[in-house]
């Protein structure tokens, strides 16, 4: 994975240093700044806000559990937590494929439990600006829009900002399916 940066960083406007010095000075303080882990999830590019994101594993053995919505693919067993695996493609009705060697589940919190996501690929860490966010764009209607904080600007590509706390909240999991309240 690595880390791409939409803007200079303090180290590269030091002296010296080759960066255009009006880049520099227009950079706004780290205050700004946001970093988001990118993933792949049929064709489309998403991202979510790396704050929430635990850790990035390779796909594993799940333990499918009965009477769940076809969503939730199961349970694994992560150094000794047990985590619910949501797969995104089944959430977003999207068609299912078999996990390939790029698949990756990443481990998130949300509301104050540990969720697993089932994606496609991670691409990279992107460092963000506040302004590069547009959630204007939401107001076009249609199913899945829930799922979506907005349309994050980099480069020359949109990705798909989540939300993943309405995507993976109390609501989406039923009472009594047999998950465990955290891990």
């Amino acid at each position: 994975m690595s880390v791409a940066t939409a803007d200079p960083s303090p180290a590269s406007c030091e002296k010296g240093s080759s960066a255009p010095t009006t880049a520099c000075e227009s950079t706004p303080p780290d205050a700004d700044l946001s970093q988001l882990v990118s993933f792949r999830l049929a064709n489309e590019e998403y991202a979510v806000d790396i704050m929430r994101v635990q850790e990035i594993v390779l796909m594993g053995r799940i333990t499918r559990m009965p009477n769940v919505p076809e969503y939730l693919r199961g349970l694994i067993n992560l150094r000794g937590h047990v985590i619910p695996i949501v797969d995104l493609r089944i959430r977003f009705g999207l068609r299912q494929t078999e996990p390939s060697e790029d698949s990756r589940v990443i481990i998130l919190n949300v509301n104050q439990k540990t969720l697993g996501i089932i994606v496609d690929s991670v691409n990279e860490v992107l460092r963000i600006q506040a302004d590069q966010v547009d959630s204007s764009s939401l107001g076009v209607t249609g199913t899945g829009r829930e799922y979506v904080n907005g349309l994050v600007k980099f480069e020359k590509k949109l990705l798909l900002l989540l939300n993943v706390d309405h995507l993976l909240d109390e609501d989406s999991v039923p009472t009594g399916s047999g998950l465990p309240p955290n891990a």
